[in-house]
């Protein structure tokens, strides 16, 4: 009787043992697969954003020939202020049109006209005012996160002085740091060490001029 218990006991245990072993083997393999998953989702909406920084960046910087480090006047600055483009008044495919406007005004005839347009309405119109209010915070942040923002004026090797532009946010702040610590541990290494590479998503540099190139691309 006592060894039939006994067996039973190890069977049990044996049983038990299975399930853990399969279960562990489980998470050893989903676990990597889930997080390459959520870091493909959460790294495509903090592109999306830092891209519209980087847009709103560019037009301040054609306005003022400088960029901003500060987040409110880039903010401000799309949500209220105008550029100045230019636009052809006839299209020159069209011949007939031309040859009009060249015969009733002559020589004096310009196919440019100039043209205002508001930043918000024209490159920000896919957003709304309440979303430009908070292109600085960090998709999954909860926005208690801002996004690092830096701006200057750098000398290059020639001489050049020109304006420079960095914005950047670590993964730490948009991954999420409990559910896979040591994925971002694995993840932050292999890109300072292994590749030499920003663990995280930026565009542009504070030491060189790049063209405001991001990361990602």
């Amino acid at each position: 009787m006592g060894k039939k218990i006994t067996l039973i006991v190890f069977e049990i245990l044996l049983a038990a043992g299975v399930l853990a072993l399969t279960y562990w083997l489980y998470l050893l393999i989903s676990t990597p697969i889930k997080f390459e998953n959520e870091q493909k989702v959460r790294e495509a909406a903090v592109i999306e954003r830092i891209k519209d920084i980087r847009t709103a960046e560019r037009q301040f910087k054609a306005k003022h020939q400088h960029f901003t480090a500060d987040f409110d006047s880039l903010i401000n600055f799309v949500l209220t202020e105008t550029m100045e483009g230019e636009r052809k008044k006839i299209d020159e495919d069209d011949s007939v049109a031309m040859a009009q406007a060249k015969k009733k005004y002559g020589k004096k005839f310009k196919n440019i006209e100039k043209f205002t347009f508001s930043v918000k309405d024209s490159l920000f119109k896919h957003l709304t005012a309440e979303q430009v209010k908070e292109l600085r915070y960090v998709p999954f942040s909860n926005n208690q996160t801002e996004f690092i923002l830096e701006a200057g004026m750098l000398a290059t090797e020639s001489k050049v002085v020109i304006p420079v532009v960095e914005c950047r946010t670590p993964y730490i702040a948009f991954l999420d740091t409990v559910k896979y610590r040591q994925q971002i541990i694995n993840l932050i290494d292999n890109m300072e060490n292994n590749f030499n590479r920003y663990p995280g998503i930026k565009f542009g540099a504070m030491d060189r001029g790049n063209n405001e190139a991001g990361n990602w691309e």
